[in-house]
């Protein structure tokens, strides 16, 4: 196995307009999503061998979620049913295009309920990779299991990409959650995060001085996402600055997701993790990125909207044809 993505997966409940806020939209529209579901999709769809380990519940979206994933070829065999508690929802609201609200309803919901008895050893035993974010942090169980699945894929070789993904209302205050994110940092190797949880983190605006301090705490190699326009990259060698690329957005929603996946599939080409990082291999892998996340942006909906491996390559070659006319 490529890469197994543990965690959220979920019902993602999209709003029938853009440019109102949560409380006023009119009707939702059912779609799959949870940010390391939707990395496993990403990650599929660039060509990876991918699983994913959670929790659902055993109702019809639980259901529904597994055949997603089943139809995408993500191995599900990590993916258990809790009969006494529903799959979580999302109601997610966008003022514009580029900002959306959230509201989950999970109380707890079935993902909460993973347990260090629900994994599953053998996957996580013969996997290059493990991505998994803060959110497997919100209940007791659910981090003992996300430790395990940790000690695991570094005791056989894999190493660990960890975004923080950070949503408000998931947590009881914002400094649990930035206590779980300094937990994780030191147990993972390519850390992720956007400018505003950077700032939450470290107290810093910079990105170059946030991600070295970011180092400081753990990991090899940091990410900070600056929405549509770039990413910051800094190792213990180098750093640097890949600009995104501009498209017409039509909904942000799942960019980053789509973003780590096609990265961690690039990764996942070299021989180690370390000559993916790189300077000059680490920004090939960051532009093919930038291309994933900004196809979505241009579909509705976070999984659904993430491209195909020949949509990306398309896109960046057109995209060299005109930089060289």
């Amino acid at each position: 196995m490529d890469l197994i993505c543990l965690g959220i997966i979920l019902v993602d409940m999209f709003p029938s307009e853009v440019g109102k806020p949560l409380v006023k939209v009119s009707s939702f529209t059912p779609k799959p999503g949870g940010a390391p579901a939707n990395v496993a999709v990403a990650a599929r769809r660039m060509g990876s061998q991918t699983a994913f380990i959670g929790k659902v519940g055993r109702d019809l979206f639980g259901d529904w979620l597994k055949e997603v994933l089943d139809r995408e070829d993500v191995n599900t065999s990590g993916m258990v049913f809790d009969s006494e508690a529903r799959t979580s929802l999302t109601f997610i609201g966008m003022p514009d295009e580029h900002h959306a609200e959230f509201v989950f309803y999970r109380n707890p919901g079935a993902d909460m309920r993973l347990s260090e008895e629900d994994l599953n050893l053998d996957l996580l035993k013969n996997t290059k990779a493990l991505h998994i974010d803060s959110v497997s942090f919100t209940s007791p169980s659910y981090k003992t299991a996300t430790l395990k699945a940790i000690e695991i894929v570094r005791k056989t070789g894999g190493f660990i990409s960890f975004d923080f993904n950070y949503r408000p209302t998931m947590w009881d205050a914002t400094e649990i959650a930035i206590s779980a994110a300094k937990e994780i940092i030191p147990l993972s190797d390519v850390i992720k995060l956007n400018d505003i949880e950077l700032k939450l983190i470290t107290g810093l605006s910079d990105p170059i001085a946030g991600c070295e301090r970011i180092l400081k705490i753990g990991g090899q190699c940091c990410l900070v996402t600056l929405g549509n326009k770039g990413s910051y990259y800094f190792t213990h060698r180098h750093h640097g600055f890949v600009p995104a690329f501009q498209v017409k957005t039509i909904d942000s929603i799942g960019c980053g997701d789509a973003f780590v996946g096609a990265m961690l599939n690039q990764l996942l080409q070299f021989d180690s993790l370390e000559t993916g990082l790189h300077k000059e291999n680490l920004e090939k892998v960051l532009q093919f990125a930038a291309a994933a996340g900004a196809l979505t942006a241009t579909k509705r909906g976070a999984l659904p909207a993430i491209p195909y491996r020949q949509e990306v390559d398309r896109f960046l070659e057109s995209h060299n044809e005109k930089e060289d006319s």
